[in-house]
């Protein structure tokens, strides 16, 4: 696996014990001490994630708003200095470039985090349609990101936060020049897990020393290091979407059961906005469902669905739920057959095993 790229973070995953594997060219811990032990620590204490592959595009200039709100979903004008924004990014026909976050740093100065596998092509796709008072710079190599997710993120965080209180960090706001154990950092309180928690961005090279000290510090609280297998049955549990399976070129944002990003109200055209206005107004063709297993088997990626003798779309996500001890999976299927208690079939190694269609999330967060 010599020539996958590696985050600053590999050295110290030895220590911690990560197998790793190859995940979209990079070289990346799948896990540490288990999955299944690890999703736990993150549902009942904390977990610590390196996600430093992710990609950051910085957008400055005066026609930084417009250029936004034409190239993304969501309705940027709302975003206010250190507030965060879950957005598409479509093709003119509707189909996902990729789902990202949007971060505003300053007037005319924005930091977008997008998916690893796609930040190559979504500044490609940014910059063929970028104006002349606007300027995109990829500045994925400067940043280090971790993820520290899970009921205890915040008391763990706060030992090494010196003056800032980490309270007043509301869902999708962040700070800049936080102090973690005398590093800067921007501290977003956002995740992909379904848990409460942040994300942690600084400067690459300060990256193995930020792991370490949240690591020493979550000690007590029972913090592990986490893999991306276990970052994928939490996203999975909590219905969010992959770039690749429950989004892609071909699935729109509607479709995949994000149509809360997609604002076809907001004044600005942006690219699909003909396409996914008529799919909020009158369905889009298919539904992103879950599923529960009957039938003893476990539904996995792209198997095919049928009612009776047709197929009616596959599955993009399926495990046994570490939460839910259950076989369960995404599916996106045409939505005349999308009906809660529904009985529909997937085709396992060739036989079709019953399953029924179930609300989701399959997962969400106690409240307090």
């Amino acid at each position: 696996m010599t020539n996958l790229k590696r985050t600053p973070l590999f050295e110290v995953y030895q220590e911690s014990g990560g197998k790793t594997i190859d995940f979209g060219g990079w070289e990346l811990p799948v896990q540490f001490s288990g999955i299944k032990d690890e999703h736990e620590a993150v549902r009942t204490k904390a977990g610590l994630f390196d996600v430093s592959h992710m990609g950051e595009v910085v957008v400055k200039g005066s026609g930084s708003l417009p250029f936004l709100q034409k190239m993304l979903t969501n309705d940027v004008s709302k975003l206010q200095q250190g507030g965060a924004l879950y957005t598409a990014m479509c093709y003119e026909n509707g189909g996902t470039v990729d789902d990202l976050i949007v971060y505003k740093l300053a007037e005319d100065d924005y930091l977008l985090v997008v998916n690893a596998a796609n930040t190559e092509k979504d500044f490609n796709w940014l910059q063929a349609n970028c104006p002349d008072d606007v300027q995109l710079t990829n500045v994925s190599s400067d940043y280090t990101q971790l993820a520290l997710q899970g009921p205890a993120a915040e008391e763990i965080l706060q030992k090494l936060s010196g003056d800032t209180d980490l309270s007043e960090i509301g869902f999708f706001k962040f700070k800049e020049n936080v102090m973690i154990n005398g590093i800067a950092t921007i501290v977003s309180r956002t995740g992909y897990t379904g848990e409460d928690g942040f994300e942690i961005y600084s400067r690459s090279e300060n990256g193995p020393a930020l792991w370490k000290a949240i690591l020493d510090a979550g000690q007590e609280e029972g913090i592990q290091p986490i893999g991306l297998g276990a970052r994928d049955t939490l996203r999975f549990e909590a219905k969010l979407p992959l770039y690749g399976q429950e989004l892609s070129a071909d699935i729109t944002p509607i479709e995949a059961g994000i149509g809360f990003a997609v604002k076809v109200d907001k004044e600005a055209d942006f690219f699909g906005k003909a396409v996914l206005a008529e799919q909020k107004e009158k369905g889009a063709p298919r539904k992103l469902v879950g599923i529960e297993m009957i039938d003893r088997g476990i539904p996995r990626h792209g198997y095919k669905i049928y009612s009776g003798d047709k197929i009616i779309g596959e599955v993009t996500t399926g495990t046994q739920s570490p939460t839910l001890k259950k076989n369960v999976g995404l599916v996106l299927i045409d939505k005349e057959y999308s009906v809660l208690d529904a009985t529909v079939e997937v085709e396992i190694r060739s036989k079709r095993l019953k399953a029924v269609i179930i609300q989701t999330p399959f997962y969400k967060k106690p409240r307090k």
